[in-house]
C-alpha cells in the first residue's frame, strides 16, 4: 500500500480546476441523494430499495424520485420535499456541506498551518450551535466552557468514534491533489478537535483517499492510499480491507454488505466503521462510474447521507466536472445553501474556485 503522493508529474491547472470543482459537486448531489432516507434504524437497505421499487426506479440513476407509499412518507426526513425529483432548486443545507465550507475558510484564513484551536475558534465564530450534530455539538460545548483540545474531544462525549470528523476531510483531500499523506496529517488536526480512535483514523483515510483520487490509476489504488495512513490494526482499517477482500473474492454487493454488517453490529448507523465500509463497497463496485458509485452507496444505508456526500466527493474527483451526468448538476443550479456565517447562497463554482487557489498555492 502507498503511503507516498501517487505520481510525480503535476495536474495541468485546467485539469485541477475540473477535478475539484467535480469533488465540490459530487458531494453536494451525493448528499442530497441519501439525506431524504437520512435513519440508518429506519431506513435499512431493504427498506431502501423496497421504496425504490414501488417508485419504479430500479436501477436508481437520479435523484430519490417522490415516495409511492405514504408510510414511507412519514418517516423520510423532513427535508425530503426539496431532496427529492422535480423539487430540487438549488442545495438544500446539511451539516456534510457546512463543514466542506468552513474547512474552506480556515485554511484561506489562518493557512496550512492551522491549529486545532483555531478549528474550535472558527466552529464558535461561524457555525450555529444548534446546526452541529454528536460528537461537533459535544465539543462545541466544551469550548464555549473553557475546555480547549483534547479535552474537547473526552469531555462528556460518547461519540468519538462516529461519522462527524470524517464529514469534514474533504477539503483537505481537495487541497493536497496527489499527496495523502499531507492531506491526512491536515484532516487529523482538524479530527482532534471533537474526535479520538477511528474517529481520526475516518478523517485521515477520507482526506487520502480523496487526495489519491486525482491521480491513483483505479478507485482501489486511492483506498489503498487511505489505508496507508491510518493503524493497520485499527478496526477501520480492518474492515475496509475486509470490504476489498469480498469484492475481489467476487461476492456480490449486497453479499458483501451482508457480512460485513454482521461484523460490525452493535456499533451503531453513524460510527465511523460500519459507515467506511458502505463507503468502500460503493467505490469499489461503483467501478468509478459517478452514477453508480453514489446511488449503490446511499443504497448501502446507515448514514446515508454523509456517505452519498463522500462516495460522490471521490466519484467527482474521479470523474471532474465536466464529466458529471447532468441529471445530477442541472437541479443544484450552482447554488449552496449553508449555515456558515457568510456563506448562504454561495456559487458552488466560487467555492470550487476558491478551492483551487489554495491547491495551486501548494504548501
Amino acid at each position: 500500500m502507498t503511503t507516498q503522493p501517487t505520481t510525480a508529474a503535476p495536474l495541468t491547472r485546467p485539469d485541477l480546476a475540473d477535478r475539484i470543482h467535480g469533488g465540490w459537486l459530487g458531494r453536494i448531489a451525493g448528499n442530497m441523494l441519501g439525506k431524504p432516507v437520512e435513519q440508518g434504524e429506519v431506513w435499512t437497505r431493504d427498506r431502501i430499495d423496497r421504496y425504490l421499487r414501488r417508485a419504479g426506479a430500479l436501477p436508481l440513476t437520479g435523484y430519490l424520485p417522490e415516495p409511492a407509499d405514504p408510510a414511507d412518507r412519514a418517516v423520510l426526513r423532513p427535508e425530503w420535499r426539496s431532496c427529492v425529483r422535480g423539487r430540487i432548486h438549488g442545495s438544500c443545507r446539511d451539516d456534510d456541506v457546512d463543514y466542506a465550507i468552513l474547512g474552506l475558510d480556515l485554511l484561506e484564513t489562518h493557512g496550512f498551518g492551522f491549529s486545532t484551536e483555531q478549528v474550535g475558534d472558527l466552529w464558535l465564530l461561524r457555525l450555529p450551535y444548534l446546526q452541529t450534530f454528536t460528537a461537533e455539538r459535544a465539543a462545541y460545548r466544551n469550548l464555549v466552557d473553557g475546555l480547549g483540545p483534547p479535552l474537547t474531544a473526552t469531555h462528556h462525549n460518547p461519540y468519538q468514534e462516529w461519522i462527524g470528523a470524517l464529514i469534514r476531510a474533504d477539503i483537505h483531500g481537495w487541497t493536497c491533489p496527489g499527496d495523502p499523506v499531507r492531506a491526512a496529517g491536515l484532516a487529523r488536526r482538524d479530527a482532534v478537535l471533537s474526535h479520538t480512535g477511528n474517529g481520526v483514523y475516518g478523517a485521515m483515510f477520507a482526506a487520502a483517499l480523496i487526495a489519491a483520487a486525482f491521480t491513483a490509476p483505479t478507485v482501489r489504488d486511492a483506498l489503498d492510499s487511505g489505508l496507508g495512513v491510518i493503524p493497520a490494526g485499527s478496526r477501520l482499517a480492518r474492515t475496509v480491507r475486509r470490504v476489498a477482500a469480498l469484492h475481489e473474492s467476487g461476492l456480490s454487493w449486497a453479499g458483501t454488505l451482508a457480512t460485513v454488517s454482521e461484523e460490525t453490529a452493535g456499533l451503531g448507523w453513524i460510527h465511523t466503521v460500519p459507515n467506511a465500509a458502505v463507503l468502500t463497497a460503493g467505490l469499489l463496485y461503483g467501478d468509478d462510474d459517478f452514477t453508480r458509485t453514489i446511488t449503490l452507496t446511499v443504497r448501502g444505508g446507515l448514514d446515508t447521507d454523509s456517505n452519498g456526500a463522500t462516495a460522490g466527493s471521490v466519484a467527482g474527483v474521479r470523474t471532474g466536472a465536466a464529466a458529471v451526468p447532468v441529471q445530477w448538476t442541472e437541479p443544484l443550479q450552482d447554488t449552496v445553501r449553508s449555515a456558515v456565517s457568510g456563506f448562504d447562497g454561495v456559487r458552488i463554482s466560487a467555492l470550487a474556485q476558491r478551492t483551487l487557489r489554495l491547491a495551486a498555492a501548494g504548501p
